[in-house]
């Protein structure tokens, strides 16, 4: 049976270059790889035309001599030089190592990995948050056994290397064509064996402990950021480095204050008489007191704001803002005498309501409009 153009297999036309060659066959690679197909013999077919037409192509001398005979030219008993299937880590440059779990270089020894991170959450007031919280928190930890001293044997005995594994810590597995690595399954990749464990840590080696540790919150923080506190995860396996602590912030609801952002807001209440006539009022801040001028004629609602009186952020270069929303509080509990003069009040209004109430005035026309 003839043999399919090696051009034609990698979907490429007579003139590809060097690159485009090594593209298309990762492409092709990625998509017939046996370990993606598995039991699909046309797959498994294909991967082996397209390896054989990469083969040839990659290489200067035969990609030339085929350019000139064809397949007369190549002599496929002569492939000593190219590849086998067992390093197809070597030809794809650690591709296949990302997605199947393995490098391009063969592993030996024990396997090692890096220890789990860990989270806390904590729960601090918009004050810390605006100028920073330094603290202490206890973390849960493992230590060093002190019976074992870590090797996880009971005390006089020592671990012994892995019957099945012989102290690699992985296992070749073969499937089809294909070498595989994994981790040996009697040992869990420590490349060794503990047959009478250590009583008080279980033959792990190591026993649960709390730790205390500084933590350090700096200044902004706002709810939903965390703090990243490295090496303070859980250990490694094997010498593996630790993994990390990250401390989830939740800011606390306060009693005046609420935040969007890098401002404030907040509810202010207002007299009667402020709001009619003017004048100053006192509101609070996070750091002290502020004041605002309180024009005439006041409506609930207003808002006023007090420049960088609200919080300098994380990666902010100034502060936010306060928002101080005004509240107009009507008189309650009043005595008859007060009742009479707001009636006499009232009343005088009352004469030239258009000038004292504009808000009146504008809703009234508006009903006038809807019923009209």
């Amino acid at each position: 049976m003839a043999k399919a153009d090696y051009y034609e297999s990698l979907g490429l036309g007579k003139n590809a270059t060097e690159d485009e060659i090594k593209k298309a066959f990762r492409k092709l690679a990625m998509k017939y790889h046996p370990d993606r197909t598995q039991g699909d013999k046309a797959a498994e077919e294909k991967f082996k035309t397209i390896k054989e037409a990469y083969d040839v192509l990659s290489d200067p001398e035969k990609k030339a001599a085929y350019d000139r005979f064809g397949h007369a030219g190549v002599d496929p008993n002569a492939m000593g030089g190219g590849a086998g299937f067992d390093d197809l880590g070597d030809i794809f440059g650690g591709i296949f190592g990302d997605i199947f779990g393995q490098s391009g270089a063969r592993q030996s020894g024990p396997r090692v990995s890096r220890g789990a991170d860990l989270r806390y959450r904590m729960e601090i007031t918009l004050e810390q948050a605006a100028a920073g919280y330094k603290t202490e928190i206890r973390v849960p930890s493992w230590e060093i056994c002190e019976t074992c001293h870590g090797s996880g044997a009971k005390e006089g005995t020592e671990p012994t290397t892995c019957s099945m594994c012989h102290g690699s810590g992985t296992m070749n597995v073969r499937q089809g064509i294909f070498h595989m690595q994994q981790t040996c399954p009697k040992c869990h990749g420590s490349g060794k064996e503990i047959k009478d464990p250590c009583k008080t840590c279980d033959g792990v080696g190591r026993v649960r402990k709390h730790k205390t540790l500084a933590v350090d919150i700096p200044a902004g923080i706002d709810s939903g950021m965390r703090v990243r506190s490295a090496g303070n995860g859980e250990p490694g396996e094997n010498g593996g480095p630790p993994g990390d602590l990250y401390i989830d912030v939740l800011i606390k609801p306060h009693d005046i204050f609420t935040r969007d952002g890098d401002d404030l807001h907040c509810e202010v209440p207002l007299s009667f008489v402020t709001a009619a006539l003017g004048g100053t009022l006192t509101v609070p801040t996070l750091n002290g007191k502020g004041e605002i001028k309180i024009p005439e004629g006041t409506q609930t609602s207003k808002v006023f704001r007090l420049r960088g009186k609200g919080i300098k952020g994380v990666r902010a270069g100034y502060p936010g803002d306060l928002y101080c929303h005004v509240v107009v509080e009507t008189p309650v509990r009043l005595s008859d005498e007060q009742k009479d003069l707001l009636k006499k009040f009232a009343d005088s209004v009352e004469k030239d309501a258009d000038k004292h109430s504009p808000q009146n005035k504008s809703w009234g026309d508006r009903l006038r409009n809807f019923f009209n």
